[in-house]
């Protein structure tokens, strides 16, 4: 159901109040870009995206009944019209499809050579402890590893990278980010543990490489 604060906000939109609209895009237009760029292919096209989505969220506040969160049906709006987008560049498969395909394998989140094997007193456990990231507490430390971690995300695949993004990224819960994407509670769950675990090991690669050379 929706929030007290967000009938707030929608009774002053749908009052053709303007700075109630500017306020509205100045709170999302930051995670809007973030979030189409999980389906488009550049900076340039997420823009587009982002501005045809406000076009759709003013044509369609009157019939927003209100029966989710106002920035759960925002996002909403916002991944459709991306994905709308790729299928035109004809890039993109179904959403459904992509789930199965990445939630099919058997395949674990971590290498199973990792771990001691089962004859092993310490059976399950770390063969070797994973390799601790960098402290980012200086300013170009902290602006290398938002780079490296905005490559490695563009690396996962496409239903992982949406549920990462939305979970991790922009900070929405988890049924919040099922409702968006149109997903199972299951599925949710297995591709937000999947993107994580890979998104470390590619972080792992990096900085083990860095400690070599």
């Amino acid at each position: 159901m929706g929030r007290p604060e967000d009938d707030e906000v929608l009774a002053a939109l749908r009052a053709g109040d303007e700075r109630a609209f500017v306020r509205l895009v100045a709170t999302h237009q930051a995670a809007f870009r973030r979030l189409a760029r999980v389906w488009v292919r550049d900076e340039a096209a997420a823009e587009d995206v982002v501005q045809k989505t406000w076009l759709v969220v003013l044509d369609g506040l009157a019939g927003f009944e209100g029966r989710s969160a106002l920035r759960t049906w925002l996002y909403g709006i916002l991944l459709n019209v991306a994905r709308s987008h790729a299928r035109a560049e004809r890039r993109n498969v179904s959403m459904s499809t992509l789930v199965a395909d990445e939630t099919a394998t058997l395949e674990p989140a971590v290498d199973a050579a990792r771990f001691q094997g089962d004859g092993d007193r310490w059976a399950g456990h770390w063969l070797e402890s994973p390799l601790p990231f960098p402290d980012p507490s200086a300013e170009l430390e902290r602006q290398e590893l938002r780079r490296l971690l905005e490559t490695a995300i563009f690396e996962l695949p496409p239903a992982m990278r949406q549920v990462l993004v939305l979970c991790d990224v922009e900070g929405l819960s988890g049924e919040e980010a099922r409702n968006i994407a149109g997903i199972s509670a299951t599925h949710q769950r297995g591709l937000l543990h999947r993107a994580r675990s890979k998104l470390r090991t590619l972080l792992e690669r990096h900085f083990a490489e860095v400690r070599r050379s």
